[in-house]
């Protein structure tokens, strides 16, 4: 009886699921070991996203474990982040990753949505005057200061090299203010088809509901490698940035390994907050193929985060092409990929999938499309479970 009732239990939401611990970043990061993402007095903290009914970009995706092509070898030694992806950036063909739509905090690397809007948006020319705000900036800076005169494209080029928050910040400015920026940056992504992400701040930095994947980030990466000025900055060593007031202008230099160190590197974008740990997206060209890397939740040690990333590159570029295991979508989903209700903020139950499952369309006790049944029969086997201990209970105390 023991049993049955904690079976009850779990069917009543009392306790999660194999399955559903398994996946239980499908819903939402972990949680934060900070205030970070503590809301501003007066404001609530954002309901957590819906997740989709079937898995963005093909049924694979939806696992949560390693997902391989069939008789491929084994992922190279030395890969800790939590979720990675390789794509390849001409196809739109994920060659293999490991759970791919883990909702976790994307830091820095969200930067490429707010350099897509500007790009899209903004002249490269335009000379931005620098404000106090911009140099108050918390986390990395490139040394924009009050005053300062830049032009939009050496605004962007702080954004690449040294990750500048100040420089995010400034932009942000030109596209209508961080609350209206950010509000861009979820529109692009929900354009894209990035229905795991959530932007709270133009930089990357942690905000009440952040949230991203792999996956989505690897579809916002091939965006950004269809801008040729972006792939030019992104490429950039070193370059010349403007000074102010009485200081003069000095050199940045890109803070990307890989472009040094790895042969064919394009750039990539890298990233760290203590709620996010270290993320790392990378794209190289080899043979005419144009490979994506994208690593989330990762740790510079035992294998340093650049390292991790140039070995899961030499994986892709190894793996024959023509066996994808998803794709890179090129625009939202149709409505059908969405929540079964559609409500905005509504929770789906978390995709029930183990480590390697075959997909959450196929996971035994889920309806079509991978949505777990519906609450209100969850709720009714309870009752008729509850309802039986009760009359077992009931018949043991009158013998």
């Amino acid at each position: 009886m023991l049993v049955v009732a904690l079976g009850a239990m779990t069917l009543l939401g009392a306790a999660p699921s194999a399955a559903q611990t398994a996946c239980s970043q499908q819903v939402a990061p972990p949680p934060p070991v900070d205030s970070s993402e503590a809301p501003a007095p007066g404001t609530a903290l954002p309901s957590p996203m819906s997740v989709p009914d079937r898995p963005v970009g093909g049924p694979r995706m939806g696992e949560c474990g390693l997902i391989l092509p069939a008789g491929a070898p084994a992922p190279p030694a030395g890969i800790s982040s939590m979720s990675w992806l390789i794509a390849d950036a001409g196809s739109g063909d994920v060659l293999a990753a490991k759970d791919p739509h883990a909702r976790n905090r994307p830091a820095s690397t969200l930067k490429l949505f707010t350099a897509l809007l500007a790009a899209d948006q903004l002249p490269t020319d335009r000379v931005v005057v620098g404000t106090q705000a911009d140099a108050d900036q918390d986390g990395s800076r490139v040394g924009i200061g009050p005053g300062g005169r830049y032009t939009v494209r050496q605004l962007l080029t702080g954004l690449f090299l040294v990750s500048g928050n100040d420089a995010a910040h400034a932009l942000a400015g030109q596209l209508g203010g961080v609350t209206a920026t950010v509000e861009q940056m979820n529109e692009l992504a929900a354009r894209l088809g990035a229905l795991d992400t959530r932007a709270a701040t133009p930089s990357g930095l942690d905000g009440p509901g952040m949230s991203a994947s792999a996956y989505d980030l690897a579809l916002a990466f091939r965006q950004v490698l269809s801008r040729p000025l972006l792939v030019e900055l992104m490429g950039t060593k070193q370059a010349n940035f403007p000074g102010y007031g009485k200081r003069p202008g000095f050199v940045v230099s890109n803070d990307n390994k890989l472009l040094s160190t790895y042969p064919g590197a394009l750039g990539g974008k890298t990233g760290f907050t203590d709620d996010a740990r270290h993320t790392q997206l990378d794209a190289a060209q080899r043979g005419g193929r144009r490979l994506i890397v994208v690593l989330m939740r990762g740790e510079q040690r035992p294998v340093s985060m650049s390292e991790q990333a140039a070995r899961l590159l030499n994986y892709g570029f190894a793996l024959a092409p023509g066996h994808p295991v998803g794709q890179l979508v090129d625009e939202t989903p149709p409505a059908d990929t969405a929540s079964p209700d559609g409500a905005p903020g509504a929770i789906a139950a978390p995709p029930g999938a183990g480590v390697n499952a075959a997909s959450r369309n196929s996971t035994a006790g889920f309806g079509q499309g991978g949505a777990l049944l519906p609450v209100a029969l969850w709720i009714g086997l309870a009752i008729a479970v509850l309802a039986g201990l009760g009359a077992l209970v009931s018949r043991g105390r009158h013998r």
